[in-house]
């Protein structure tokens, strides 16, 4: 399993990424993924760039925008700040693969070992170079009540009255983890817009089916509110992990196995920790005719 030891880190210098001087043109954007779950990623600190909903759902079009699985934007904070948007307009308020692409290209860029990214709507988060090379994520502690996920009403999060006994946990956003014998059967388009908007979730939530391959080994696959099937999801993989330790299936370290690829979460006093890849795939500008055309 990926260890995520940390290792000593210095506070980092503040780099500005060298897209300055294409900026008075356009919003210069990164597109980066984990696993397949993929970001459009707009850095404020370097355009005057202002998101909104609108320009979420302009650039989540795969035919005529960039495509993502959510945006995040970037603005200036402890050591940098993030703010996500699902792919429908919708805030998000955690990502979990995309902050560990962010934490990994800043880290890269100044040289850092550890990193402070004050996430909107979640708090701040650790991320670290682990011991291997890949980044390494703290997500924070997960909401275990019924009001902290959040539910409709009081109820044990354990075992939801929802056909499938499915476990509720709250990572930042609020998720639906169902454990089946056969992930590979389970009709994720159906049954993920369905239960997306299941009236005991006031804010929607995100769905998880999980299969228990092996000693602490899932299968996973994701159904993302606002965004709808995704390869792979960070906060979803921390809180299958919480509901599969909860329920007695697993340990506190856990190998998931996503359509994407893999992630390995461990549930620590500290936090819920997460590692795997990360990805940055190319660099752009989004013209001014289409900012325009919004």
């Amino acid at each position: 399993m990926i260890s995520c030891d940390i290792l000593d880190s210095h506070k980092p210098q503040r780099y500005m990424p060298g897209m300055q001087q294409i900026a008075a043109s356009g919003w210069p954007f990164m597109k980066m993924h984990g696993l397949g779950n993929d970001f459009v990623v707009i850095d404020t600190r370097i355009s005057d760039a202002s998101v909104t909903p609108d320009l979420a759902v302009a650039l989540a079009d795969r035919h005529r925008g960039v495509g993502f699985d959510q945006l995040a934007v970037i603005s200036d904070g402890t050591d940098l700040t993030i703010t996500f948007y699902n792919a429908d307009g919708s805030h998000s308020s955690a990502c979990g693969n995309a902050t560990r692409c962010i934490a990994a290209r800043e880290m890269a860029l100044t040289g850092a070992k550890s990193l402070d990214i004050a996430v909107t709507g979640r708090g701040t988060l650790h991320a670290v170079t682990a011991a291997d090379g890949v980044t390494a994520v703290n997500m924070g502690h997960p909401q275990l009540d019924w009001a902290g996920v959040p539910l409709a009403q009081e109820m044990d999060t354990l075992h939801l009255p929802i056909e499938g006994d499915p476990v509720a946990t709250g990572m930042g956003n609020p998720h639906c983890t169902f454990f089946v014998d056969d992930v590979a059967g389970v009709d994720l388009q159906h049954r993920g817009s369905h239960i997306e908007h299941h009236p005991l979730y006031p804010e929607r939530t995100n769905v998880q089916f999980a299969q228990l391959i092996g000693q602490d080994h899932l299968r996973m696959r994701v159904w993302e509110r606002g965004t709808g099937v995704t390869l792979a999801s960070g906060s979803s993989s921390c809180a299958t992990a919480v509901a599969a330790h909860r329920r007695g299936l697993t340990g506190r370290k856990v190998q998931i196995d996503l359509d994407g690829g893999t992630l390995y979460i461990d549930w620590r006093e500290d936090g819920v920790w997460m590692s795997g890849p990360t990805a940055h795939v190319f660099d752009g500008v989004l013209t001014q005719s289409f900012l325009d055309g919004l």
